[in-house]
């Protein structure tokens, strides 16, 4: 079989063709796979962050509602679960930072989640005259997606009221390179009231008669 020689112009368009191939596979093989498919992901995975934080933010401006619903509450038995059981702050800090393990160790399916860090936070001493007094700690997690939902919803729909706080969301982005899924980082400020001890004020200014 004879071969013809192509022409000039069908030579430069082969040429053309055969270059166009080769951009195409340098491209899947050296940039997509490597670079521009995990950012993609990224930017999706970020979409969800904040279509997830948008969520919470919405929960947590119920917060003032609930307030009023504690401070309008008498002394019975919804008030006695609506209060943290401690009577001293710090132990009722205490228990706050134990709640948020034991939520966290309930929900072992559905991924990884951990209590990175917890510590107290300072509030300002309540009055003498008022009802109740908050308490609040620092919490860290680095969760993936549903044991984290179901954690924050464990803390934020049972008793006693808790009530969560300058929440940040974020995922490593290094970490998000190096490893499909990485877990989220999460940081908030959980609180709830204490009952203050109304009798302590005719205590200190009684004595005996």
């Amino acid at each position: 079989m004879k071969l013809t020689a192509m022409k000039p112009r069908e030579s430069r368009i082969a040429a053309i063709v055969l270059l166009a191939m080769v951009l195409l596979i340098a491209y899947f093989a050296l940039l997509h796979w490597w670079f521009v498919a995990p950012l993609q992901a990224i930017g999706s995975e970020m979409d969800d962050l904040r279509d997830t934080h948008a969520r919470y933010a919405a929960a947590i401006a119920e917060k003032p509602a609930l307030q009023q619903r504690i401070a309008a509450m008498g002394a019975g038995q919804a008030a006695s679960h609506a209060f943290l059981p401690e009577d001293d702050p710090n132990a009722a800090a205490a228990g706050l930072m134990q709640r948020v393990v034991d939520a966290v160790a309930a929900h072992p399916q559905g991924g990884s989640c951990d209590v990175t860090q917890k510590m107290p936070v300072t509030n300002p001493p309540a009055g003498p005259d008022e009802p109740y007094r908050k308490v609040a700690v620092s919490i860290s997690l680095r969760c993936e997606m549903q044991p984290l939902a179901e954690t924050l919803h464990d803390l934020e729909q049972g008793t006693p009221y808790l009530f969560v706080d300058d929440m940040s969301i974020y995922r490593n982005p290094v970490a998000a390179m190096q490893q499909a899924g990485a877990p989220l980082e999460v940081q908030f400020t959980l609180s709830g009231y204490v009952r203050q001890a109304r009798n302590a004020g005719v205590d200190a200014q009684g004595g005996a008669p």
